[in-house]
């Protein structure tokens, strides 16, 4: 017999979202459980019957994870009625979602799963995954721009964590996150008088886009194991 699981928990094991995208969505009465509105407190099991706006829920899936090469001006939002979401760019036959987001200005690697353990893994504070952007300013950087960056900025009511920032070009930086702020970097660099012209993001823990190899907005099935995850 199959032990009950959290109700969050279950809807990423089935591959619909994030257990913090389930959390919203039970928030905003999109889940029904046995016919009735759900609770956090849910414990589940496949025999129950679990609708997601209207949907039913058919049980875990086999987790799929892709690299993503996103171009300006797609919005990692998933609407079906905006013709600039991800969702109109997704892998036909499976329901995968973003781990993480890129703003619609940025470009460059997203990882797209259905594995909702993997989100939180490497999307959530606590495990410090590093991600990797190369960023272009619209003037150039002068000589404290580096140490200032990466000892921390105020934004949004908190200091930043201590991050790696050098020098790619005159109006270029490298920077290594480990947090996720929203639009985190474009606001560290207007903190400091500079406004960022293009992101691109290389790099997410051990695997590196490779542009020759994945064009703007292709995908190619990917392994945990690209990953290095501890």
């Amino acid at each position: 017999m199959t032990h009950p699981i959290r109700l969050a928990k279950y809807l990423g094991h089935a591959g619909i979202c994030s257990r913090r995208q389930a959390s919203r969505l039970i928030d905003a009465g999109q889940v029904m459980v046995n016919g009735r509105p759900a609770n956090h407190i849910d414990h589940v099991t496949p025999a129950d019957l679990i609708t997601v706006a209207g949907q039913q829920v058919m049980g875990p899936a086999k987790k799929v994870l892709y690299a993503y090469h996103k171009p300006v001006g797609i919005d990692c939002k998933l609407k079906m009625d905006d013709p600039s979401s991800l969702i109109h760019h997704l892998p036909h036959g499976e329901r995968v979602y973003p781990i993480g987001r890129l703003d619609k200005d940025s470009r460059g690697l997203l990882l797209l799963t259905n594995d909702g353990e993997l989100c939180q893994r490497l999307i959530h504070p606590d495990h410090h995954v590093e991600k990797e952007y190369w960023v272009k300013v619209d003037r150039p950087l002068d000589a404290n721009f580096c140490h200032t960056m990466s000892t921390g900025i105020p934004i949004d009511g908190q200091l930043t964590l201590p991050c790696e920032v050098s020098l790619l070009a005159p109006s270029r930086f490298k920077i290594v996150l480990k947090q996720g702020l929203n639009r985190q970097i474009r606001k560290m660099a207007k903190h400091c008088g500079y406004r960022v012209i293009d992101l691109y993001r290389a790099r997410i823990a051990a695997f590196e886009l490779d542009s020759t190899l994945l064009s703007e907005n292709q995908f190619h099935p990917l392994s945990l194991d690209a990953l290095k995850l501890d």
